[in-house]
């Protein structure tokens, strides 16, 4: 073995980018919620595209790592100690076998990621390591760490000396977050008065929000045509308005398919914010058009990987 969990997070499983290909049999593609922090940690500890981490959630438990290892933590701050000593945050760090490794309470942001070089090794489940709570595949067992988990790191070829200079800057994280949309693919069913309502209002994430979707507390979104629609498929970010006129934003664990319309969709370069809202943040909206949407997408997704 050479990583233990001996105090369980409230939410601890193995994410890696995603598993695709599998959304006509009901599979969703899971994966990290902040892609952000998940393709930084894995950078900072020279892993190849797509090796799995830990992704913890608002507290992050105690785990004995058995093994010389080199492990980076991005996203949210949880006070990362080793051996009781704090240790930095977005840059490599060397564990020596036998080493305890504490994670505290989330003060801001609620997503934390801890990678290991050579990543975390569990078994392929169709093309991912991923955990998929509801479908109860892949990760460990297809479900959250517990107490007594064990599991073992990858190899790699490349050491501690190689990385010891990667460095970058840590994310900032608040309570209030303004995210951009794309309006649609129904829109048409909200008149303009509700739509400006929907861009001009501040939302609370509620308390049952979760890897699966937000839901969202504020004005009620209506519509006097009525917001069920045929079954179609749906992304990670898209904005359903069910029948209560409640908004529910789908995240990384959404259901393949969904029958309410969609005034929305979150654009991908801020769904790493997205991910670290908390239930009880404030949220607004911000709609662009497709061809924005792409030109900062693409100069946003670049800073992914550099200082």
């Amino acid at each position: 073995m050479s990583v233990v969990i001996e105090l369980p997070g409230v939410l601890t499983t193995v994410q890696d980018r995603g598993r695709f290909g599998y959304q006509e049999s009901g599979i969703t593609s899971s994966g990290a919620m902040d892609q952000e922090a998940y393709e930084r940690a894995n950078y900072l500890v020279g892993n190849s595209d797509g090796e799995a981490v830990l992704e913890l959630t608002l507290f992050g438990g105690e785990m004995l790592i058995t093994q010389d290892a080199v492990i980076a933590i991005t996203g949210a701050d949880m006070k990362p100690c080793l051996e009781g000593k704090e240790i930095p945050m977005y840059q490599p760090v060397m564990v020596t076998a036998q080493s305890h490794l504490t994670f505290g309470f989330a003060e801001k942001g609620c997503r934390t990621y801890l990678a290991f070089a050579g990543g975390v090794d569990v078994p392929i489940r169709l093309g991912s390591r991923s955990t998929n709570l509801k479908c109860g595949l892949g990760g460990y067992e297809g479900r959250a760490l517990v107490k007594g988990d064990c599991f073992e790191i990858g190899e790699t070829k490349i050491y501690y000396e190689e990385l010891k200079n990667r460095k970058m800057s840590p994310s900032n994280y608040g309570n209030e977050w303004e995210v951009h949309v794309v309006m649609g693919p129904q829109e048409e069913v909200f008149t303009e008065e509700v739509k400006t309502c929907f861009l001009k209002s501040v939302y609370t994430i509620g308390g049952e929000s979760d890897r699966m979707g937000y839901r969202l507390e504020g004005p009620k979104i209506t519509s006097d045509r009525g917001v069920d629609i045929v079954s179609e498929g749906i992304a990670f970010g898209s904005i359903q308005i069910p029948a209560n006129g409640k908004p529910i934003i789908l995240m990384a664990d959404h259901q393949t398919v969904g029958g309410y319309a969609k005034i929305a969709s979150v654009c991908f370069f801020d769904l790493p914010k997205l991910a670290q809202a908390r239930p009880g943040d404030k949220l607004r909206f911000n709609a662009i058009d497709i061809k924005q949407a792409q030109q900062m997408g693409r100069k946003e997704i670049k800073k992914w990987t550099t200082a």
